[in-house]
């Protein structure tokens, strides 16, 4: 394994090797999150095929007989876990980071090169006062912050944004990422008002914005979309539907983040293979004629 990320799906830091074999290498690890010890075993990948995603399974089988590990998760890296772990660590100490884009997320280099960092705190703001245990009032009639072409409609409308918001954001980073653009954006979309931007992304159905991507990005926008300000995002479902994309997209089929050829970003985007899944109308949930527009979110 030439190159060994200093994380894996963002959330554990790998600490000192504990073995290795033919197959693969085992590392004492930790969560980041909840400072959780654990050992963590990394393969390369080859040809799209993987003994540990085998040994997984049949763990999983197996769990709860005596002297059995506990396997508690398998996936084949990918940037946007990382993406959302790095997000939801954010979350955990009480930030919200309100200003999610392709422009904040950056690749590391030399040994950091599989290790994506989320940068620009500048209108970051606590959501949670540690004190007296009380989430931040819901509160409307404040101004846009972040970059209009990925803030979540309800920042548009002056409502503060919560960790809801940042979700939200992070869906349209993906999609732009899948699609390479997104449908309220030109080429200079830098130059149009942010009046202009909302009034674009408000008629832009579900439909349109997530046709031909996988069903489980529709999803996650539909999720967030109906999380409420104060409720806690369950970022597990959320991990599971981004492994649910890349259960079916070929490991080669990566989006790569190019930060090092100029000041522009340029965006790789994979190809989604004919049988893939992919969101062809609006869930049950949700009519068909359904615009992104909603009411602000309440407590």
């Amino acid at each position: 394994m030439n190159s060994v990320p200093t994380r894996v799906d963002g959330r554990f830091r790998l600490e000192d090797i504990l073995g290795s074999g033919s197959y693969g290498v085992v590392y004492h690890a930790r969560n980041i999150i909840n400072d959780d010890e654990l050992a963590i075993k990394l393969e390369p990948l080859i040809n799209n095929s993987s003994s540990l995603e085998q040994e997984y399974n049949i763990l999983k089988e197996l769990e709860g007989g005596v002297g059995i590990p506990c396997a508690i998760w398998f996936s084949r890296e990918a940037t946007y876990d990382a993406l959302l772990s790095s997000l939801e660590y954010i979350h955990s100490h009480n930030y919200v980071h309100g200003d999610i884009k392709p422009q904040n997320i950056l690749v590391g280099r030399g040994a950091l090169q599989k290790t994506v960092f989320v940068v620009d705190f500048g209108i970051a703001r606590e959501y949670w006062n540690p004190e007296i245990q009380t989430h931040m009032p819901f509160r409307q009639g404040r101004r846009l912050t972040g970059t209009p072409a990925f803030a979540s409609i309800n920042n548009h409308l002056g409502v503060v944004p919560g960790r809801c918001d940042d979700l939200e954001s992070l869906v349209y980073m993906l999609i732009y990422f899948i699609c390479g653009s997104l449908p309220w954006l030109t080429s200079d979309y830098e130059k149009l008002s942010s009046s202009s931007i909302l009034a674009r992304k408000v008629d832009t159905t579900i439909e349109v914005l997530c046709l031909g991507i996988p069903s489980e990005i529709t999803t996650m926008l539909i999720y967030s979309h109906n999380l409420a300000f104060s409720k806690d995002p369950d970022y597990d479902y959320l991990r599971l539907l981004l492994h649910g994309v890349y259960a079916t997209v070929p490991a080669t089929a990566t989006c790569s983040l190019d930060f090092g050829q100029s000041n522009d970003l340029i965006i790789h985007s994979p190809p989604i293979p004919k049988d893939h899944p992919v969101a062809k109308e609006v869930p049950p949930c949700r009519p068909k004629t359904t615009p992104l527009r909603r009411s602000a979110r309440h407590v």
